[in-house]
């Protein structure tokens, strides 16, 4: 592999590349300095988008020196395999804050209070990446919420967080720290919380009050607010495996978005959690769980667009359908096909081919279903035209991958390839106009697809646009709420064939579907990339794409399904060990 790189990578960077990205480096590409690192986790991403740009023709750029086809060829290929330069590692670890979601049914789980209660925090930055930060406002905010939850506590409540009047302190403190810290709490710990309760005291509480206020402190705390480590790494190690406590709340937080439960807690106590057997068990049950629909709030949803869908514009004039109730229906829909997969544990092909969905009164006339639907319920549906079926032509995602007045077709193509497939996208030139801009007697009486094509015949976009373009168009059908049609906006005919690199031509979203579902690999390994970068909490960097092609070789031996996918995912290298931080 070295050998290849330096043939193939660092002649091709030499000769090519350096005399832009150097020691004054455009768009902050230092090419001279990542070949000199190549298994360096820190230019991983770099070289994934000098992939994407070299293999679309975007680079080297059109007034600089061309590479022959083979030199461009066996570049990609040898870079393709960096990631193999890199040591065994299982990445960054994040020592994060609770998400709003994670913090409200945390509190629920813990207090037995709605988790509406912290409907008031900010939402949270989409992503791979958790903050770690607490800022004074958000402890106000923290705080007033712990207040609201612990003014919501019944007497029920009460007797099963504090006992009896002949309850210690320190044995009450020590209850409430193992729940809430999710892990058996220190001497030191139970005697700061004790010390909060006889301040209380000393300021004129009565013992009710004071064991509030304990745990008030404990609500606030950074050890209920961040999921951290229960103990010290040994000196001088700089890889140690999770604790049983802690992949106890990593394993609970990525599947059930909370705390984790009685079963989880004492298999943790038990320090029986890193038996792969019993780990694999765990996650079989709690996928079964209702609390697993949080693996699509929280993973599934941000991964097809659907966290947007309540808020995103569309023109009321065009699409007054799209109401309150429509855009839930959407997202319903969408949940209960994810969940199905799931717990059914069928492939992951199943997204792109199902023939079968979820719909209500209110959604089913967008797929012209709506005198064989009916009630507020969602019911299970098959589905009888193939041209139906899967999240490509589901109408949630259709939507979101739409303007507010129109589709768009570079949009939906874009989305199919980065985040069904896998593969990186670049970003269009600057001041590329859009399609709005252009000659109103030009266009006059041309689809939307002929007004992309005549866009895209300018140069600098036609590269990415031959690939990204047939998706979309194949995909015009529908329009931008996700029904049917035969015209466009224009009133010409839809034409949806197209082409794919490779010479595989389509004439319908039937056809389309078809030739993605065959590329059940990519899917496979990009749902892997994706739900273990989810899973971690972080992007994933040089060791973890090699963990990302092992499991997916797993994976690919049991028919591609979704229960393996993730139990691979939770006992992963990187799912299971930690980094020290220095």
């Amino acid at each position: 592999m070295q050998k290849a790189f330096k043939q193939d990578v660092e002649k091709f960077v030499a000769d090519y590349c350096v005399q832009c990205h150097a020691d004054r480096p455009k768009a902050g590409l230092n090419l001279r300095v990542a070949v000199k690192k190549p298994g360096d986790p820190a230019f991983l991403r770099k070289w994934i988008e000098c992939i994407a740009n070299v293999e679309a023709h975007d680079m080297p750029p059109e007034d600089a020196d061309q590479p022959s086809d083979e030199e461009r060829q066996r570049f990609l290929d040898a870079l393709s395999q960096v990631q193999y330069l890199s040591n065994r590692d299982p990445g960054p670890f994040v020592i994060r804050r609770l998400t709003k979601a994670e913090f409200g049914n945390t509190l629920r789980d813990f207090l037995g209070v709605d988790p509406s209660v912290a409907k008031d925090l900010p939402e949270e930055v989409p992503g791979e990446g958790y903050l770690n930060s607490l800022s004074p406002m958000q402890v106000e905010q923290y705080l007033g919420i712990a207040n609201e939850a612990i003014a919501k506590l019944s007497a029920k409540d009460e007797a099963r967080l504090f006992g009896d009047a002949k309850t210690e302190v320190r044995e009450i403190a020590r209850r409430l720290a193992r729940a809430a810290y999710r892990r058996p709490p220190t001497e030191e710990e139970i005697g700061v919380l004790a010390g909060v309760f006889d301040l209380g005291t000393k300021n004129g509480l009565d013992r009710d009050a004071a064991l509030k206020f304990m745990l008030k402190a404990v609500l606030v705390s950074p050890q209920f607010l961040f999921i951290t480590p229960s103990k010290a790494a040994p000196e001088g190690e700089k890889i140690v495996p999770l604790d049983d406590h802690q992949l106890a709340s990593r394993l609970s937080y990525f599947l059930w978005a909370t705390m984790p439960d009685a079963e989880l807690s004492k298999l943790a106590d038990e320090g029986r959690l890193h038996d792969p057997a019993v780990l694999k068990a765990q996650v079989k049950r709690m996928l079964a769980s209702p609390r697993s629909r949080a693996l699509f709030d929280g993973f599934g949803a941000q991964w097809l667009g659907l966290d947007k869908i309540a808020t995103k514009t569309f023109d009321p004039d065009k699409f007054p359908q799209m109401t309150p109730a429509l855009r839930e229906a959407m997202y319903e829909e969408a949940r209960l096909f994810f969940e199905s997969i799931v717990r059914e544990n069928r492939s992951v092909v199943t997204f792109v081919n199902g023939d079968y969905t979820y719909l209500n009164a209110t959604l089913a006339p967008i797929y012209g279903l709506e005198k064989t639907v009916k009630g507020a319920a969602m019911e299970k549906v098959a589905l009888t035209d193939a041209n139906r079926g899967g999240i490509l032509t589901m109408p949630g995602v259709l939507a979101t991958t739409s303007f507010p007045t129109r589709t768009s077709p570079v949009i939906r193509g874009v989305w199919v390839l980065e985040q069904v497939l896998g593969e990186h996208v670049p970003p269009a030139p600057p001041n590329v106009p859009a399609l709005e801009k252009q000659d109103q007697k030009t266009i006059a009486g041309l689809t939307l697809r002929q007004r992309t094509e005549l866009h895209r015949t300018e140069a600098v976009c036609a590269n990415c646009h031959k690939i990204l373009d047939p998706i979309g168009f194949g995909l015009e059908n529908f329009d931008a709420i996700g029904r049917w049609r035969e015209s466009d906006e224009s009133g010409g005919k839809v034409d949806a064939a197209g082409e794919l690199p490779g010479g595989q031509r389509f004439q319908s979203p039937r056809e389309l579907k078809t030739i993605i579902a065959a590329r059940k690999d990519d899917l496979s390994r990009n749902l892997t990339e994706k739900l273990l970068a989810y899973a971690l909490c972080r992007q994933l960097d040089g060791y973890d794409l090699i963990v990302v092609d092992q499991l997916h070789k797993t994976i690919a031996g049991d028919g591609h399904k979704m229960q393996t996918l993730i139990s691979e995912v939770v006992t992963s290298y990187p799912f299971l060990n930690r980094r020290v931080q220095d």
